[in-house]
């Protein structure tokens, strides 16, 4: 497991070599074509994974332990697919086995856990270190306790009316408790995995949007809830999508109380917004109001109704 340094798992090969250039690891011009079919023999979770650095593993692989803790160790496995030899092998799946078995807990430090989330994009002219920040780790005005259960209160809403008109619902995981409260799903409404083919940076980003609509394996409209006084967070994660995959075709839109709204447009108009390759974010992502929501989770008849409705609530800056 890099950035962590883990060892957590063991695949057995299942086939020759072939290839194939369906994207796995990256949207289109995957570099990762020479592939193999495998089957999981071991698999741990993240804080079952082994440190690379513990002690019964450094001094037991041959290429480890005759080297000071503070070497960088990676060196042998900067290449695919690196010999091991077979002691060492034979060595990691017992302990791996142990592992899976009774094995204990490896708690994953917070600073290096954000570590893992940064990652590198690949663009036409060069890769670029890029870091996905987390609602935790997001330098944010605090909100209120009321601003926090109206904002569930808005983002329930909006999930109950794309599960209405028939799409599933993505939610960020860290805020379905809350959403619980308010909103009931029915049966495989709301959705547990995205069903995306992105690279990892552009899924993390996608999975802490506040609300998604999603019909097959399309994103149909994605939601941002503005809660805080700043008014950016959500703005911020637009942004970041846009510049990831800017050839993406969703619609996007922000949240916000009427009371916000100049806020909202003064923000979207930033220069650094302005400048998107794609479009400037005033004209790919309009504002929608608390009471338009309200509104519109009032309509009586809203399983009738196709998402082109919000085109009627959709406001832009002028």
């Amino acid at each position: 497991m890099t950035k962590l340094s883990r060892w957590t798992g063991v695949l057995e090969v299942k086939s020759r070599a072939f290839r194939d250039n369906t994207p796995r690891f990256y949207e289109k011009d995957d570099p990762f074509v020479i592939r193999f079919e495998v089957e999981p023999i071991i698999w741990l979770e993240k804080s079952k994974a082994i440190p690379i650095k513990e002690e019964f593993i450094w001094n037991n692989l041959s290429f480890t332990k005759n080297l000071d803790k503070p070497t960088k160790w990676t060196g042998k496995f900067r290449r695919s697919l690196i010999h091991i030899e077979k002691q060492d092998g034979d060595y990691l799946e017992q302990v791996l086995q142990a592992q899976l078995e009774n094995g204990r807990e490896f708690p994953v430090d917070l600073e290096e856990y954000q570590n893992l989330l940064t990652r590198r994009v690949r663009r036409q002219d060069k890769d670029v270190n890029v870091s996905v920040p987390t609602e935790e780790t997001e330098d944010l005005v605090i909100p209120e306790a009321a601003e926090i259960r109206k904002s569930a209160q808005v983002q329930a809403m909006l999930a109950r009316i794309g599960e209405e008109m028939g799409f599933s619902i993505w939610l960020p995981r860290s805020d379905r408790n809350l959403v619980a409260r308010e909103w009931a799903p029915k049966e495989n409404a709301l959705m547990e995995q995205l069903p995306l083919n992105y690279d990892e940076v552009t899924l993390r980003t996608i999975e802490q949007i506040d609300v998604i609509w999603l019909r097959r394996r399309s994103i149909v409209r994605a939601f941002e809830i503005e809660h805080t006084t700043a008014v950016y967070s959500g703005i911020l994660r637009m942004a970041d999508l846009l510049a990831l995959q800017p050839n993406m075709d969703i619609k996007l839109h922000i949240v916000a109380p009427t009371s916000r709204r100049e806020k909202v447009f003064q923000e979207l108009q930033r220069p650094v917004f302005s400048l998107l390759d794609k479009a400037p974010l005033s004209e790919l992502c309009p504002f929608i109001s608390y009471d338009s929501v309200e509104s519109l989770a009032e309509e009586r008849h809203i399983h009738h109704l196709s998402d082109s409705v919000l085109e009627d609530y959709e406001e832009f800056v002028e």
